[in-house]
């Protein structure tokens, strides 16, 4: 009997529920797969929304991962410098067949040293931080380098994972899954990518967010700063 293929998931305060909840599901479903939930300690994480997540291991008992997945959300900016998350990302990448990320998610592998050389997407409001770590921005929806699978904001979660179970089982798997979740998407607006809302809708969000760009500009430069002198 072969050993589960064993996917892990990092938490972290004030993460993006719908970027790592989306993944879950479908990689939930994948056969003789065992899915973790992790973070330093076991104690409620508190998502960007009203839910709390409970993680499932420790960085410290966690086993060596065939995919380590890193989501997104606000609190990317600040673990773009915690030493212990960091730290713990370059361990897993020494074994892992796969390392990974969902929308700014991919901030924290590149402070990590983990995708300088490799092509990379994130999250539209964050694409530009990317060559800060090395690496190279793309602007896609999934984006593919060897064995670094990064996805864009926040619902390109499902996207990746399903491309993720593809590439790891086969497409047999990642379409049936898709069709269990029902992953249809037929969205009432065209406002979903700054290429195709509405202006004055993407004037209102770049004015909304201009001081959480701010800060992550400052976190970001420390970590890239912090790189280059290390």
């Amino acid at each position: 009997m072969s050993a589960p293929l064993q996917i892990g998931i990092v938490l972290f305060p004030r993460v993006t529920q719908l970027d790592f909840t989306g993944p879950l599901q479908v990689f939930s479903s994948v056969p003789g797969s065992q899915v973790h939930l992790i973070w330093k300690r076991i104690e409620p994480v508190t998502s960007d929304s009203v839910l709390t997540i409970t993680p499932t291991i420790t960085f410290a008992d966690c086993p060596q991962l065939d995919v380590i997945c890193v989501p997104g959300g606000f609190g990317t900016d600040d673990m773009v410098n915690d030493e212990e998350m960091l730290a713990f990302l370059r361990k897993q990448a020494g074994g892992a067949k796969y390392i990974t990320s969902v929308c700014t998610g991919s901030l924290v592998l590149g402070a990590a040293g983990l995708l300088r050389g490799y092509r990379a997407t994130t999250h539209w409001t964050a694409i530009d931080y990317l060559g800060e770590f090395g690496a190279t921005p793309t602007r896609t929806r999934v984006c593919v380098d060897r064995n670094r699978i990064t996805g864009g904001g926040v619902t390109a979660g499902i996207d990746f994972a399903l491309t993720l179970v593809s590439i790891l089982v086969d497409r047999r798997t990642a379409e049936a899954i898709q069709l269990r979740l029902e992953y249809n998407p037929a969205p009432p607006f065209n406002a979903g990518s700054p290429d195709t809302a509405p202006p004055e809708i993407l004037a209102f969000m770049k004015d909304r967010i201009a001081a959480s760009q701010a800060r992550r500009g400052e976190m970001i430069h420390r970590a890239a700063a912090r790189m280059q002198s290390g």
